[in-house]
């Protein structure tokens, strides 16, 4: 992917201006995951010279404070402060509204000065919205109306998960966005794709020939894809009270790792190949029974290790105390084609766990004629560890 990202940058025949504005910038996933990632980029030269970084949020900050908010995240070592301050010269921050038409008309100014300040180049516009769902018809309404180019560079509009509450919201959504945009200026994301240990699971599986007999039901007892955090909401009870963690993680992170998994070696590597065959996996998944699901929620621990969890979640603020919103949730999915049918395929996801891991481990069946005596050896596991300190190892015995 880096290898790419500079070729990429190697092509570019000029330098244009540039524009990233981040709705959300004083929110936890602005601040602890799309701040530092630009910073990351910028340090390694991987974003073009002539980027300007937007923040706009409903806060009353001023960039100073907003920087210190997402600076240690960033991980700035003491060789790279002064790159880091030349980053931190390209970021600046506006207060606005999501609703207000003077609000976005005050975002178009900011960008039409940085056009006038580079001799009215074509600026090339990106919109990252990082906010809550209710607000993103509001915040693309305003955008289609106030701050798009001319057609003489591009706008793009990146959404973050989650993609609507439920069907009905999701197409009411689709319908909304296909009225202002075109669809190839819509990017809806699921930021964790980007994780390197996800990208490489086609590596693993369509790169390597010793994998590729042996990734099917006759080889194959089951697929447990993990996702567990040892805090609790960490200030976002109000948005996670409305979603659960089935919608904040096991529909989108961990669906998306199972149809990697699971999913046919596409034609080739373009987006629409691998899009196609990852719709073919979830076509294959007959509908969840309830008999197949384990929904909990946490309670108070005050010997918990981590001081966030050690509270139940009903005690945490804006959590209504007849709650039932699921904090940990277990389900048993079935793909029914050739290669997997019978084979179960685990999600498990939860808060305020005994530990912060995610991880895939694919185990295999017990090797027919076995020599060694019955249990004395375990099944093998291939484990693709995702979080902390990605890796994949290959687990034959306790």
């Amino acid at each position: 992917m880096v290898a790419y990202l500079r070729e990429s940058m190697r092509e570019l025949k000029f330098d244009p201006p540039y524009v990233f504005v981040i709705f959300g910038a004083s929110g936890d996933l602005a601040k602890k995951k799309i701040y530092p990632t630009l910073w990351w980029l910028f340090r390694d030269s991987l974003l073009p010279t002539n980027t300007r970084i937007v923040g706009y949020a409903r806060s009353g900050l001023v960039m100073e404070k907003l920087r210190k908010s997402f600076e240690e995240a960033c991980k700035v070592h003491e060789n790279e402060k002064q790159k880091f301050n030349e980053f931190i010269s390209k970021c600046s921050y506006m207060r606005g509204q999501y609703d207000k038409p003077e609000d976005f008309e005050q975002l178009k100014a900011l960008i039409g000065k940085i056009q006038a300040e580079n001799n009215n180049q074509p600026v090339y516009r990106l919109y990252y919205l990082a906010v809550a769902p209710p607000v993103f018809e509001s915040i693309t309404y305003q955008l289609s109306q106030h701050c798009m180019d001319n057609g003489d560079s591009w706008t793009r509009v990146v959404i973050e998960k989650p993609f609507g509450h439920d069907l009905e919201s999701s197409t009411k959504l689709s319908n909304h966005l296909s009225k202002l945009f075109k669809e190839e200026q819509l990017f809806r994301i699921d930021h964790y794709l980007g994780k390197e240990i996800v990208q490489n699971v086609m590596v693993l599986r369509f790169g390597n020939r010793f994998l590729g007999p042996s990734w099917n039901r006759d080889n194959i007892a089951s697929v447990t894809i993990s996702f567990k955090e040892s805090f609790g909401t960490q200030g976002r009870a109000g948005y996670f009270d409305t979603a659960g963690i089935i919608r904040d993680v096991m529909q989108n992170h961990l669906m998306q790792i199972l149809t990697l998994v699971a999913m046919e070696k596409p034609a080739s590597l373009k987006t629409e190949d691998i899009r196609d065959e990852k719709v073919k996996v979830l076509r294959a998944i007959k509908p969840v029974e309830l008999k197949d699901v384990v929904l909990g929620q946490y309670v108070a621990n005050p010997e918990c290790a981590h001081p966030d969890a050690s509270i139940g979640y009903k005690d945490e603020k804006d959590v209504p105390p007849n709650s039932k919103t699921p904090t940990f949730a277990l389900a048993i999915l079935y793909v029914h084609n050739e290669r997997w049918e019978g084979v179960p395929f685990f999600l498990r996801c939860g808060k305020a766990l005994n530990e912060s891991k995610a991880e895939v481990r694919v185990q295999f069946k017990e090797v027919s004629g076995d020599i060694y005596p019955p249990g004395e050896l375990k099944r093998s596991e291939l484990v693709m560890r995702v979080q902390p300190n990605e890796a994949v190892y290959l687990k034959t015995d306790d």
